[in-house]
């Protein structure tokens, strides 16, 4: 297996964050947000949802249109990354979406606050991911919903090399460097089911969703205050 290797845990750098924008996501945005919905349904959600590590502003606005009836709070700790939401969220007015700038690690909201919080593509920028599963957890409401996803580390270099070249060789050169960049940071399934049960969450509930995704899906009972 590969060791972990750490990138930048803000990209906050104007250049990389254009690049990211840059770069074709919509497949993958589109099915990270048609799985929480399918995931979901038929229940229906009547509360606040949070994107952590919400990017480019891309997301909010593909789950704002799923669940039409809910404010999404699009959090990030890039200013970069940040702006360029604004100008996405812009387009399409109006919406339910509020823009954060603050850091998962310390979230400015109480317990049990949001009936759902997502996340795609944000704990392998993060060097100790624990505070951020702590934090996550801790704001969803009884009851409700945790949908995280991100990169899997793969196991050898070529397998590495096998999935920039299979799902990035028509991206520019950074961008296909800063997709490598985040599989060797990324977690590994077990790495993050360790992390889950810490918890008190079910190992079971994360499950490799890809061959270079794994996913956590969880209702928070409704007995669980934390």
């Amino acid at each position: 297996m590969l060791n972990r290797v750490l990138e930048p845990e803000v990209m906050d750098d104007p250049s990389e964050a254009a690049a990211y924008d840059a770069m074709n996501h919509d497949g993958v945005n589109s099915l990270f947000v048609s799985d929480i919905h399918h995931s979901i349904f038929p229940k229906t959600l009547d509360g606040p949802i949070l994107d952590l590590g919400s990017g480019n502003g891309l997301i909010p606005l593909l789950v704002q249109k799923a669940f039409p009836n809910c404010a999404v709070v699009a959090l990030d700790a890039a200013r970069s990354m940040l702006a360029i939401a604004q100008k996405h969220v812009a387009k399409f007015p109006p919406n339910q979406i509020g823009l954060v700038q603050a850091r998962v690690q310390r979230l400015p909201y109480g317990d049990g606050v949001f009936k759902l919080v997502i996340s795609n593509s944000l704990v392998h920028h993060l060097p100790e991911p624990w505070a951020a599963f702590v934090e996550a957890w801790r704001v969803v409401a009884p009851g409700g919903w945790i949908f995280l996803r991100d990169l899997a580390r793969p196991e050898t270099n070529g397998d590495l090399e096998g999935l920039v070249k299979t799902y990035a060789a028509g991206e520019s050169d950074t961008a296909q460097r800063l997709f490598a960049e985040s599989l060797h940071a990324a977690l590994t399934v077990v790495e993050v089911r360790d992390l889950v049960t810490r918890l008190g969450a079910k190992p079971e509930s994360v499950f490799a969703s890809s061959d270079r995704h794994w996913t956590w899906f969880l209702q928070k009972p409704a007995s669980q205050g934390k």
